[in-house]
């Protein structure tokens, strides 16, 4: 296959960036995305030009670090499924390939394709977390019983990988899907009952000190997301956040 990319190129948060275009020959169809990449850096490299930045870990689908942005959708052509998992056979000979970061001014860009998604650790941080009695008389958290229709939601809004595909897909740049995937994993489960209504509101509160934008209600999100979060997490954080608000206001 021979491909003509249009890639992002940025030195920095403060650069203005611009598109710069590379062709690519002989890619296999059975390479992933990232390793179509991985060639491009190699020539470039041996050109003695400066490879195209972009972040990964993985490469399973797991972490969410490989986010980029393939001919105006997250994570590329294909759903369910991160940049890391998408093959060239999805695209075809001689096809124009435009690939950019997560555009949010909540994620500034680093360099390229990377952006700083340090936002979401800070939304985490802010109460995403249950507290843990350590004084001696411990419960087992496998004592707890918990419904099976709980644990499976629970498990459900916990799968989120953190990827940022909700946030650069929606319009104004919300970061409601992952805040609301984070509160549930926790309101749906007897640990996370004692701090629920302060994690609740501390998240929120996080999430719009990082200047993440309102909720559309397009389901932009959902629809893009790698791992299928559901938008029901929203209504769940919404019922979460209102109920906290009341009983205890700030």
């Amino acid at each position: 296959m021979n491909l003509t990319l249009k890639i992002w190129r940025q030195n920095g948060p403060d650069d203005k960036g611009h598109m710069e275009t590379y062709p690519v020959s002989d890619v296999n169809p059975e390479m992933s995305f990232l390793e179509m990449i991985d060639v491009l850096n190699e020539k470039l490299i041996a050109e003695g030009k400066e490879p195209v930045a972009f972040d990964h870990d993985c490469r399973e689908g797991i972490c969410g670090m490989c986010s980029m942005f393939i001919n105006g959708e997250a994570h590329g052509p294909g759903k369910r499924i991160t940049t890391c998992q998408l093959h060239m056979r999805s695209f075809n000979d001689g096809e124009t390939v435009i690939i950019e970061p997560w555009r949010a001014a909540a994620f500034p860009v680093i360099k390229d394709l990377v952006v700083d998604r340090g936002a979401f650790d800070r939304i985490q941080q802010a109460g995403g977390y249950v507290s843990v009695n350590t004084s001696g008389n411990t419960i087992d958290a496998n004592a707890i019983p918990v419904p099976k229709r709980d644990a499976d939601r629970a498990f459900d809004a916990a799968t989120c990988i953190g990827c940022g595909a909700c946030v650069a897909s929606c319009k104004n740049s919300s970061a409601m899907l992952f805040v609301s995937a984070k509160v549930s994993q926790f309101a749906l489960l007897p640990q996370g009952k004692v701090e629920a209504k302060d994690r609740v509101r501390k998240m929120v509160k996080q999430m719009d000190l990082e200047g993440f934008g309102n909720c559309t209600n397009t389901g932009a999100c959902e629809a893009e997301c790698p791992v299928g979060i559901s938008l029901e997490n929203i209504a769940r954080m919404n019922r979460e956040y209102m109920g906290a608000s009341l009983s205890s206001p700030d």
